[in-house]
């Protein structure tokens, strides 16, 4: 795990300054605090730089990046893990293809010399974002893993492309404009994004399992995209229904092992992430059995009751002989470490979780390891979330009374009633774009497109004005693959839903990546394998959800090592406690809020409307307002506070001011040839 960053110029005689390169790599020292390298091609006007974070062939000199093939035509950079690593590097091998180190990175490099870019994507298997510049071809590939579990963002300037793993990375650059759009402003404050977007003006995202291609010509830089991969449910006719419950149920055992023991390798040792869910837990089960030593397993606890998960992460560490570590945390330390959390995530936050998974990554930081495996991706393959439940319930069992669909709908509500207003709407939202691409609007997105009709009053006139007629359900529809959801179960088509926009949006960003290389830790989510994958689509719905039963198929796949409370335990979505539940927090929240949107903040900012910040912190605060309503608001009012720390660290500071500071005080300067 690394970071990247790199510019592609407009024209090849426009040679590409290795200092800014230094500096790019600068600002992204967390993502790889163990070395740093640049390479240019002058003659060709294009460079890169990488930052390492040393997991595989910690040899310094040897596996620094980026690698440049030994004729020179081909340059790349790499941030992820590749998988299955050693098998591939001897078949080349055992073909005469010679390699220079004994990173995993390198089989990149010499499978696309061998055999070109499509052909080699499908042997990829991990958490990758890399980009590839071919000189023959002059052009320039940016590539994302399939779930988008790594980052890759890219800005076209007049000076050419600039890409990275993150927006500081490209805002490093003085030709990247750091502004908010309108749109982008509307997504932040209601927490869906549109998928291959950002809040910025010009800057986009790499989709998952995408490939961008930026071709020069003599015109300029010609930019086009193409998907590699997607999850690809089965339609219901083509479903196999002669495979049984134990066919199914072995083939996910068999994959996720397998899953799991090529994760547990690296040259540093592998933790894991360890809740009280069947996710995390079956994770640390199978790597306990892998590993010939006790695994460590970090778990985050919290002081209320109710979100707590720490005792039954407890048994199970006890019940694998693994080494626990609990990081206790209160609310009142949430909130003081919210502004740095949001430097990292450059996005907005709706609840706390993030703060804590920051806080985790730097204790497991702290104790000098650099590897967890993680249980990010149980959920959107096996049916986990209440929402996915309630669209089982009212969409995809045509045969139940609508009497019985009720009764499901109440027990639902009343067994996730801390989580209403968030991951749960507690009341149904249709949305005409969205049902018209879908069939009908999936629960996962309803409690944020029930915060959508209180953002316009939230905004600056100028912004609100300039939305008067945007449909944010009909922005995400459009990213929508029809292909994708034509003929598949209304579950299947949930789950979809779901991975395009949550998923990569909010789990694997705010909740992954950003939050974990914030502090130089490397997570490994094997759920999010495609081969595990490729098996957990063939599983028929009424085995993910059977009954209301959630999961059902991977509890049995792992019967056998989870304890039995665990086993019988009903999903418990993994959150912070919101703000309103804690007074300490609350106060905390408080203090933020007198300087971030204070009414000199906001005319400062140009960003928010003052009077709409404070009619809503007086609804908060109404004696009717409804648990569920304030919910609600506490993710409202953390969009808030993001948006005005994003705007004080990004637009209104000097980005590369601050990128060509950070080389200086790390004395990271380009390199003097030998």
């Amino acid at each position: 795990m690394c970071g990247i960053g790199g510019v592609l110029s407009a024209q090849p005689d426009q040679r590409v300054d290795p200092q800014l390169l230094v500096n790019m790599a600068a600002i992204q020292v967390h993502r790889g605090p163990d070395g740093f390298g640049v390479e240019t091609l002058d003659d060709a006007g294009v460079g890169f730089c990488h930052a390492r974070l040393s997991i595989i062939d910690l040899d310094e000199n040897r596996a620094r990046q980026p690698f440049l093939t030994d004729d020179g035509q081909v340059l790349m950079a790499h941030n992820g893990e590749f998988y299955d690593f050693q098998r591939i590097r001897a078949d080349l091998t055992a073909r005469g293809v010679r390699f220079q180190t004994k990173s995993d990175s390198e089989i990149l490099l010499r499978l696309y010399q061998q055999q070109g870019l499509e052909k080699t994507l499908p042997l990829l298997r991990g958490e990758f974002a890399f980009a590839l510049f071919d000189r023959t071809e002059d052009c320039l590939y940016l590539v994302r893993d399939r779930f988008g579990i790594k980052p890759q963002y890219w800005s076209l300037t007049p000076q050419g492309l600039v890409f990275g793993s993150e927006l500081k990375v490209l805002f490093a650059h003085p030709a990247v404009e750091r502004r908010f759009t309108s749109a982008g402003l509307f997504h932040q404050l209601m927490q869906t994004m549109v998928p291959g977007s950002t809040a910025f003006d010009g800057v986009h995202q790499v989709k998952p399992g995408h490939v961008v291609k930026i071709q020069r010509s003599a015109s300029g830089l010609d930019v086009s995209e193409w998907k590699y991969w997607d999850i690809d449910f089965p339609r219901q006719e083509e479903r196999d229904r002669s495979l049984d419950e134990a066919h199914h149920v072995a083939a996910i055992r068999r994959a996720l092992l397998e899953a799991v023991e090529l994760r547990m390798v690296a040259d540093v040792p592998v933790g894991c992430y360890l809740s009280g869910g069947i996710d995390s837990c079956s994770i640390l089960g199978l790597a306990s059995a892998v590993s010939q030593n006790p695994v460590k397993a970090f778990t985050i606890g919290f002081d209320d009751n109710r979100y707590d998960e720490s005792p039954i992460a407890q048994e199970m560490a006890e019940s694998t002989g693994a080494q626990q570590d609990v990081m206790r945390l209160s609310g009142k330390e949430l909130y003081g470490h919210m502004e740095r959390t949001l430097w990292h995530t450059e996005r907005t936050i709706y609840n706390t979780l993030a703060v804590a998974k920051y806080l985790m990554s730097r204790h497991v930081n702290a104790v000098d390891y650099k590897v967890v495996m993680t249980g990010e991706g149980s959920d959107e393959l096996f049916g986990g979330y209440p929402a996915f439940r309630r669209d089982m319930f009212l969409h995809g069992l045509d045969a139940l009374p609508d009497q019985e669909k009720t009764a499901w709908e109440e027990l639902l509500q009343q067994s996730n009633a801390l989580v209403q207003g968030a991951m749960l709407s507690a009341d149904q939202v249709d949305d005409p774009d969205i049902a018209s691409v879908v069939g009908f609007t999936p629960s996962c997105l309803q409690p944020w497109l029930a915060c959508a009709p209180h953002v316009p009053a939230l905004l600056a006139k100028e912004h609100r004005d300039a939305l008067t007629d945007y449909s944010p359900g009909r922005a995400i529809a459009d990213q929508l693959d029809p292909e994708q959801l034509e003929g598949r179960h209304a579950l299947d088509k949930a789950q979809y839903v779901w991975i395009k926009t949550m998923l990569e949006g909010q789990i694997l960003t705010w909740g992954g990546d950003r939050v974990d290389m914030a502090n130089s830790m490397e997570a490994r989510p094997a759920f999010l394998d495609h081969h595990l994958a490729a098996a957990a689509v063939q599983v028929p719905p009424e085995l993910r959800i059977k009954g209301k039963t959630e999961k059902y198929v991977l509890r049995e796949a792992m019967a056998g090592l989870l304890p039995e409370v665990l086993y019988r335990r009903e999903k418990f979505a993994f959150m912070a406690p919101p703000a309103h539940t804690e007074p300490e927090k609350w106060e905390q929240m408080l203090r933020l809020a007198d300087d971030y949107l204070s009414e000199e903040a906001i005319e400062a900012s140009g960003v928010l409307d003052a009077e709409g910040v404070r009619v809503l912190f007086e609804r908060h605060q109404d004696p009717l307002t409804t648990d569920a309503e304030r919910v609600q608001m506490d993710a409202l009012i953390n969009h808030l506070l993001g948006v005005q720390m994003l705007h004080r660290m990004f637009v209104a500071a000097d980005v590369p001011a601050q990128a060509r500071e950070m080389a200086d005080e790390l004395g990271w300067r380009v390199p003097v040839p030998a």
